[in-house]
């Protein structure tokens, strides 16, 4: 276990039908470096997770509704994907809004997979460099963002991922920029 993260907060914003192993994962990642992980949605009851995008899996408590969440009370997001969990998300006001929060504070931004629709959706992909889940990179280029197909991408205190297989990096370049963001 590491200290990198000691006294982060760090906000990951899910709800029903996200991937399990993009939650999990990453949520490791940042509490074995120290930092405390709250998962915010978008209402107080437990969400399903899935695995494969198919199978449902376990459930999770929330810790925060999301329409209550302030950006300012975190260091940093992590969005796990799952194609219902991010088409889901990326309609909700109060989620974009959120999301938005951590842009315009220049807080770093962890997303995989499906995830970056909600950026699409809140408009933040402009002239930014991401990766994402094959199925949404039209999205992206269709929004004013540049895909490239790499298992992590940063951009300026953005990082992303395509799909489960990249979760090993994409854990480490969060915890990296979660880390560099906590030393400005």
């Amino acid at each position: 276990m590491s200290d990198e993260l000691t006294g982060r907060r760090i906000a990951i914003i899910a709800t029903d039908g996200f991937e399990e192993v993009e939650l999990t994962e990453p949520r490791k990642a940042v509490t074995e470096a120290g930092a405390t992980a709250d998962v915010v949605s978008i209402s107080s009851d437990p969400i399903q997770a899935m695995s494969g995008d198919i199978d449902k899996s376990d459930t999770y408590d929330v810790q925060v509704v999301v329409s209550e969440a302030n950006s300012a009370d975190y260091d940093a997001l992590i969005m796990p994907g799952g194609t219902i969990n991010a088409d889901t998300l990326r309609v909700d006001a109060d989620v974009r809004a959120f999301v938005k929060g951590f842009f315009d504070a220049g807080k770093p931004v962890g997303v995989i997979c499906h995830a970056p629709w909600t950026l699409v959706e809140a408009d933040l992909v402009k002239g930014r460099t991401l990766t994402s889940y094959p199925s949404v990179r039209t999205d992206i280029r269709n929004a004013g963002g540049t895909v490239v197909d790499s298992e992590v991408v940063r951009d300026n205190g953005l990082v992303s991922s395509r799909n489960p297989d990249d979760l090993p990096a994409f854990c480490a370049a969060i915890v990296e920029e979660f880390a560099k963001a906590a030393t400005r």
